[in-house]
């Protein structure tokens, strides 16, 4: 990693057309919240940028620290008007997560046991465990693990969500620090962009459970795991590939730990950070150079929105 004296430079761009016409990257992993939609809509520009990169022939790839599964993503995309036939497919942290609990051939799953303690969504919908031989228990006490989908519920024995505070669920998990039960976090993601505001997510309950010397398991960016998950799919190399995405601490901290290009997306969960108050608006290049020094993450390029 570069240091803050040696920081590499970024280029920046208007939009993707002169990069997706140089054809210099194969694949295209692209986040969603914050970069294609806001959880309500799409932004403006990203639907036609798509066609236009697809038209192109780079293969793409949704890659997303979303807690739900890969094809309940695709269809939240294809509600929102984007074109699913646009995609290789979609790689989420949710599915990740799913599949290694299934599987249970990596030796850290594999030594975890059957039962758990549950966080999950309430209003949002919780996250069904079907198929995965878990037993979701209400008592630390008999708990093996601690798998982490949401930040408004715990999970009941019965699949229903109880609706849990912050405070609430770090309580929780001060119990379960005195167990010493290791975490695996479906959603590494600290806030996301939710229609302009910011939400809590998984990854700030993760982070703090591991300040405080718990163990956990962080299945999707910054994590090497989901981008060799990407490029598995898409069939390439790192440096074939570009992953575009609005996080600096998740989806470019990634890229550079996983060796493949980036474009930040400043319009994000960045935004306010920035001084920006309007999609599109330009941020000053000192002040994202600042934060990209803040975070230890550098982009190879950076764009206002995501836009052809």
């Amino acid at each position: 990693m570069a240091s803050a004296a040696s920081a590499p430079a970024f280029e920046r761009l208007a939009g993707i057309r002169a990069l997706a016409e140089s054809g210099r990257f194969k694949a295209w992993f692209l986040d969603q919240f914050g970069v294609l939609h806001d959880g309500k809509k799409p932004y403006p520009g990203a639907v036609l940028a798509l066609e236009k990169l697809a038209e192109k022939g780079a293969k793409m790839v949704i890659i997303s620290n979303s807690s739900r599964r890969s094809s309940v993503t695709m269809e939240k995309l294809e509600s929102l008007g984007f074109d699913p036939s646009c995609f290789l497919g979609a790689i989420t942290s949710g599915e990740l997560t799913h599949q290694y609990l299934q599987k249970r051939d990596d030796p850290w799953f594999a030594a975890l046991g059957r039962k758990c303690v549950h966080l999950t969504w309430g209003n949002r919908g919780a996250i069904s465990l079907e198929g995965l031989g878990l037993q979701v228990v209400s008592n630390v006490e008999e708990a093996e693990f601690i798998l982490a989908h949401g930040t408004e519920a715990l999970g009941l024995p019965s699949g229903d969500p109880l609706p849990k505070s912050l405070e609430e669920l770090e309580q929780v998990l001060m119990l379960c620090l005195e167990k010493r039960l290791p975490m695996v976090v479906a959603n590494p993601d600290y806030v996301t962009v939710e229609a302009r505001d910011l939400r809590v997510m998984p990854g700030t309950l993760a982070a703090k459970y591991e300040s405080l010397g718990g163990e956990v398991k962080w299945m999707g960016k910054p994590d090497k795991v989901i981008y060799t998950s990407a490029m598995s799919l898409a069939g390439v190399n790192p440096h074939e590939c570009i992953t575009v995405g609005d996080s600096l601490h998740h989806d470019i901290k990634g890229a550079n730990a996983s060796r493949v290009a980036s474009a930040f997306i400043t319009g994000g969960i960045h935004a306010t950070e920035l001084g920006l108050n309007e999609i599109g608006e330009i941020a000053g290049e000192d002040t994202i150079d600042s934060l990209c020094r803040k975070h230890g993450s550098y982009p190879t390029y950076v764009l206002p929105s995501f836009t052809w």
